[in-house]
């Protein structure tokens, strides 16, 4: 199952003083028949480094990752965090033209908050290396804890929290059968949670296994016990 993202554009949503507030809830798509060809810019690489004389630099784009669980834990929302970027942009240049978008996936869907927004945004470099991933691991399980997502034959497959962090512990203890009670202890916060039992470990795994489909027997079940991880020649772990 492939996970899909999408934008929101918040052009008309964010506005400096008391409009910060508002949210906008239709999804736009860019009206735009040709794109300008974005610059890739490395960190550390000075912007006009081997300028093409018949190119010229018109903007950038900073890509933001942050969650709206997040920014509520943190206080703001995430159309103040947007007000206040293009508060300072206005500032510094008051003529400037600014255009905010909302990138959005599905509840529950692994990756990085960064990695979300720049593919929801279509940026080239990284879809062009996500292409890659995919040519690379075309079959195969592949378990990357730097970004927190699963790949199943080249495809990202939607996790939630508790399955990355189920299957990342069992990873984490490849070769060793972890206790059920263990795997309550690591997983679950109690006084947030409440008091889990065995039974809600056996339906994680279960709805796990079911994800990664042909793969499923890397987690296996040591009846009484609890699980394993194997490592099999189809899985690749990418360490953070």
């Amino acid at each position: 199952m492939t996970t899909s993202y999408d934008q929101r554009s918040l052009t008309e949503d964010v506005q400096t003083g008391d409009g910060a507030r508002n949210a906008h809830s239709a999804h736009t798509q860019s009206a735009h028949t040709t794109r300008p060809a974005s610059r890739q810019t490395d960190h550390g690489q000075h912007p006009h480094a081997r300028r093409d004389e018949n190119v010229e630099a018109r903007g950038f784009a900073l890509y933001v990752g942050f969650d709206e669980v997040s920014a509520a834990a943190s206080g703001v929302s995430l159309q103040q965090l947007v007000a206040a970027l293009k508060e300072t942009a206005e500032a510094l240049v008051p003529d400037i033209k600014t255009h905010a978008t909302l990138a959005i996936a599905p509840r529950g869907a692994g990756g990085r908050d960064v990695d979300v927004v720049r593919l929801a945004l279509r940026d080239p470099a990284a879809q062009r290396a996500r292409q890659q991933e995919r040519q690379t691991h075309r079959r195969g399980v592949v378990i990357d804890f730097s970004r927190q997502r699963v790949l199943v034959d080249g495809q990202e497959v939607a996790l939630t929290y508790k399955e990355f962090h189920l299957l990342g512990h069992l990873v984490e203890h490849e070769g060793e059968t972890v206790h059920r009670n263990d795997l309550l202890a690591d997983l679950w916060d109690e006084e947030a949670e409440g008091v889990p039992n065995e039974r809600t470990i056996d339906v994680h795994v279960r709805r796990l296994r079911a994800k990664l489909g042909d793969y499923q027997e890397i987690v296996r079940t040591v009846r009484g016990i609890g699980y394993r991880f194997d490592r099999h020649a189809d899985v690749a772990v990418k360490a953070d």
